[in-house]
């Protein structure tokens, strides 16, 4: 019996695999493909990291050093073969720092806005908004720092951002919501201390008197033009 019951499961597997065989033969051929090709993507993936890496700190020797001509070459690479990464964005940034010592502020502004709005992490992102935001102050634009800044004054970067908004009002002559933002900015910073606050309150002393608040905008020639500042 037991000789006859073995005959039959093997007889029994026999059929089986004759129907299913090829199915099991497919899945572990595919499965072995799936392994081999995550594999291959892993080490492709770490090949590209490494190189754009190594193309990140080469422009950053080249901005260092003032190269304009050398550093906007790596960049273009970088934005080209790295789009989709935050080296593309971190090559915006130090491009966008390069082009405001060389007095290129409108070059800044739009390697700056390319990453606020294609850049791939968020964090550098408002990064390059607080940035922008100094370069539009040094452009005498403070209706688009406010535009660029309202609603966006949150997490770690709210002390600054309200104060970059203050000092947009204050050349708007909007001189109470300046002193509401620079309050704002230094409650922010009593939890995480981002900004100089001695400087900001010199900037609530130094406004006008409430009664002394025109609304009106100051002029181009009146306001003078905020430089550009690291935020770093």
């Amino acid at each position: 019996m037991d000789d006859l019951s073995e005959k039959e499961q093997l007889e029994k597997f026999r059929e089986w695999w004759g129907e299913n065989g090829n199915f099991v033969i497919a899945g572990v051929v595919l499965g072995i493909a799936i392994m081999v090709g995550i594999s291959q993507w892993r080490a492709r993936t770490a090949a590209a990291q490494v190189a754009a890496s190594s193309s990140y700190e080469a422009l950053m020797t080249e901005v260092g050093n003032g190269n304009m001509e050398a550093a906007e070459i790596i960049a273009a690479e970088m934005y080209d073969e790295y789009d989709n990464s935050i080296y593309s964005d971190q090559a915006r940034l130090a491009m966008a720092r390069l082009y405001m010592d060389k007095s290129r502020d409108q070059d800044a502004a739009d390697a700056l806005r390319g990453v606020i709005e294609d850049g791939e992490d968020e964090e550098i992102a408002r990064v390059a908004r607080l940035r922008l935001a100094k370069v539009l102050l040094y452009q005498n634009k403070p209706q688009e720092v406010v535009d660029l800044l309202e609603g966006h004054a949150e997490g770690a970067f709210a002390a600054r951002y309200n104060e970059t908004l203050g000092d947009a009002y204050v050349a708007l002559g909007r001189h109470q919501d300046a002193a509401e933002a620079y309050e704002i900015a230094l409650s922010d910073a009593q939890r995480a201390p981002t900004i100089d606050q001695a400087l900001v309150r010199w900037k609530l002393i130094d406004l006008p008197d409430p009664g002394e608040n025109s609304g009106a905008p100051e002029s181009a020639a009146e306001a003078p033009a905020t430089p550009a500042e690291s935020d770093e």
